[in-house]
């Protein structure tokens, strides 16, 4: 047995955990990198494809709610398959689909393989979710899902910048083709570094044995409201990214796409909000930490609002900041939780989590063709405040899991 581990669980500060840390960051770099490289890129697509903001945004909501609709079929496949080998595929599929998206003349073919790249990202996420709660010390899972978030932020970073910056000077195309080879690399390094399962135990399970597997998670006092919670914050937060960059090319702001494109570095902000919202959570209950999260992004929201691009830019690092934080501490607690069947669990959440990118990211671009950013603020605000209403519920909880 590996001394590093505590029995067959890997604790903080350990080599392995260092390896696993890095590896599940690659592979959320990876598939955040090819679904989220086309945000800053909807204005380019409704102009060259003469479509409107909202179809526009169906580049990026139709991937996100094929996701969320597999990840309900591919947890149970990893339950008999095993995490490593269903997250691979999954890696090495999406990077290979964006590459040849990138080549594809029509609009909708280019859909199509957005579709299809939703299809095979989402092998990735509840997976990647279950892995941790399975394999990580109760110390250390914390910390581990705020990396493997801070992963997801940076590939989402590095997809929306590089693409937007890349759209200016060599057209999107190529900047997408890029993403696709960048997260073909990530995908080869995670295949190294990530350690084979040591407390997984494949079983075969019965397709109609399913939807009972998923059902029990239901009747547990906490984990539909967590489920709610995430498609509320994620629904919300992309409606805000989706529709900043027709408002900032726009008078009185008239920016670049490679400005608009920097601007979506403050992910950065993510990257860091998310361990530390997760070691904060180990310390202070993540009962309390997921309302004080859910509020501060409210407070950027709201701050977007002004006619003012610091005050823009800096509201939108804060609504980044208090995102990630929360879904951080929300997706921990998940696992936490759900006493059996975690992949069933985590892919629930994600599947409300993708359908609210998906569903409520395009009902965004009603609100902003009939009333322009503040109609988009005021639907977002809404929003993020049923969310801290169900933050607040939360974190009445009996103390299990919290």
């Amino acid at each position: 047995m590996d001394s590093e581990a505590d029995g067959r669980l890997i604790r903080a500060g350990t080599p392995v955990f260092r390896r696993t840390a890095l590896a599940l960051a690659a592979a959320g770099f990876s598939t955040f990198a090819v679904l989220y490289a086309v945000q800053p890129l909807l204005p380019i697509y409704a102009e060259d494809f003469g479509v409107s903001p909202a179809e526009s945004s169906l580049a990026l909501s139709l991937p996100c709610g094929l996701l969320a609709v597999a990840l309900l079929v591919v947890s149970p496949l990893s339950e008999m398959w095993g995490r490593k080998p269903v997250m691979l595929a999954s890696l090495l599929a999406s990077a290979l689909l964006t590459i040849v998206a990138a080549l594809i003349p029509g609009w909708h073919g280019f859909l199509v393989l957005r579709a299809l790249t939703g299809l095979t990202a989402s092998g990735l996420p509840a997976v990647a979710m279950a892995y941790l709660a399975e394999e990580m010390d109760a110390q250390a899972i914390g910390l581990s899902m705020g990396l493997l978030v801070g992963g997801n932020a940076l590939g989402g970073m590095a997809g929306r910048l590089i693409s937007g910056v890349m759209a200016d000077h060599v057209g999107w195309r190529i900047g997408l083709a890029t993403i696709g080879v960048l997260a073909l690399a990530a995908a080869l390094a995670f295949w190294r570094w990530l350690p084979p399962s040591r407390s997984f135990v494949a079983r075969r399970m019965a397709w109609r044995e399913v939807p009972g597997s998923f059902g029990h998670h239901f009747r547990d006092a906490g984990l539909p409201w967590l489920f709610v919670e995430a498609f509320l914050l994620m629904g919300g937060f992309v409606c805000i990214y989706n529709y900043i960059g027709f408002r900032l090319l726009n008078p009185p702001f008239s920016l670049s796409q490679t400005v608009i494109g920097l601007i979506f570095s403050v992910y950065l902000a993510g990257m860091v909000s998310s361990p530390v919202a997760g070691e904060l959570a180990s310390r202070l209950g993540r009962r309390r930490v997921l309302w004080l999260a859910t509020s501060l992004g409210l407070a950027g929201i709201l701050m977007t609002l002004f006619d003012n691009i610091v005050l823009i830019v800096f509201g939108v690092v804060v609504t980044t900041v208090g995102f990630f934080a929360a879904h951080s501490v929300a997706s921990s607690w998940v696992g936490r939780r759900a006493r059996r069947d975690r992949a069933q669990a985590s892919s629930v959440y994600l599947c409300m989590y993708y359908l609210g990118s998906s569903v409520l990211g395009t009902a965004g671009g009603w609100f902003f063709a009939h009333s322009g950013w503040t109609g988009v603020v005021l639907f977002v605000g809404g929003l993020y405040g049923l969310a801290l209403a169900v933050a607040l519920r939360l974190s009445r909880l009996e103390p299990l899991g919290a």
